[in-house]
């Protein structure tokens, strides 16, 4: 397979910033970062669809089905570095059920883009509410931005936290706080 268009602009993207991209660690670098970076974005190559493939599942269950702790990597938007972290979802089942293995293959599709935290949170809450119809949707998004921490404020504990309440999660407060005590960090099961 010849250079692609991307290989190039790395290339030239290295002269830039004043590097040699002949020299013998950079040679292979365009290449190395145009592979990452169609991985870093491979969310673009897949649809919600796909994703959840057939794993809607009518069920008579009308308690809280929560996931948590999905680890993702994402890019950021404006600076083209990562941010990564932890997300935590949950669904209020009106009739239908997802396979649990749905969740977090739903979390990567979006993070496998150039995202804002806000927006990943949203995406996925919405995309939960139109396909499952539950009674209530709760996303909860914790992340660590590589922009901050690495430039800008330069602060190295700065955890960014986002949240999308649909439905009963928004309405009720009480089913909003059985979510919030189910997420926090513990060591082991929750029994």
């Amino acid at each position: 397979m010849g250079v692609t268009r991307m290989e190039e602009l790395i290339r030239e993207f290295l002269k830039e910033i004043g590097e040699d991209p002949t020299r013998e660690g950079l040679e292979r670098t365009p290449e190395r970062v145009a592979k990452a970076w169609r991985y870093f974005t491979s969310g673009y190559e897949q649809n919600v669809a796909d994703i959840l493939n057939g794993a809607l599942f009518t069920e008579n269950y009308d308690e809280m089905v929560v996931v948590k702790d999905i680890d993702f990597y994402s890019m950021c938007e404006h600076h083209l570095l990562p941010f990564f972290g932890k997300c935590h979802i949950a669904y209020m089942p009106s009739n239908k059920i997802a396979g649990l293995s749905k969740l977090p293959r739903l979390v990567e599709m979006f993070s496998r883009r150039l995202q804002v935290q806000e927006r990943l949170t949203t995406q996925i809450a919405q995309t939960l509410q139109d396909v499952l119809q539950p009674r209530g949707v709760a996303v909860v998004v914790e992340a660590l931005h590589m922009c901050m921490l690495m430039r800008g404020v330069e602060k190295q504990n700065s955890k960014a936290v986002t949240s999308a309440m649909l439905g009963a999660f928004r309405d009720r407060p009480e089913t909003r706080a059985e979510f919030m005590e189910l997420i926090k960090s513990r060591g082991g099961l929750v029994i």
